[in-house]
């Protein structure tokens, strides 16, 4: 892998940091609402389902990527897996739930979902400046 200076690298960067606690805040509310629908609709789509492990997941992994964040290969890998899938949640939403008849929690799942995908798309860009600065080294390995 074509790190520079991983050593220095002892915490979270404060980027990080807050864009990890936004991820995690909006994965619970979308968490809660999404429960919310499964236990009062008798009829549960596939899409509703799909959001609700994603959210779950990312509840659960993401904290530990508050360890993780000090090992600068693992955390890009994290990001890329959970922005794809984040990715495909908010599509889920917009389709399902992008009508004028649709609630006030339905868009708040919406925009929560969006704003979890953002803040991973924004790690991933970060991380891969962050890690992979694209510095040619001048010395030999042998």
């Amino acid at each position: 892998m074509a790190r520079t200076d991983t050593s220095a690298r002892f915490a979270l960067p404060p980027f990080f940091l807050v864009s990890n606690a936004l991820i995690w805040i909006s994965a619970v509310i979308v968490m809660g609402i999404s429960s919310y629908f499964i236990s009062e609709s008798s009829a549960v789509g596939s899409h509703i389902i799909y959001e609700e492990v994603i959210s779950v997941l990312t509840v659960a992994f993401f904290l530990v990527s508050f360890v993780l964040g000090t090992y600068p290969g693992y955390i890009l890998l994290f990001n890329v897996i959970f922005s794809y899938l984040w990715l495909v949640a908010v599509v889920f939403t917009a389709e399902d739930w992008s009508s004028d008849y649709a609630s006030a929690l339905s868009h708040t799942v919406e925009a929560f979902s969006f704003i979890a995908f953002f803040f991973l798309l924004f790690n991933v860009i970060y991380d891969w400046q962050f890690g992979y600065r694209g510095s040619v080294r001048t010395t030999s390995a042998v």
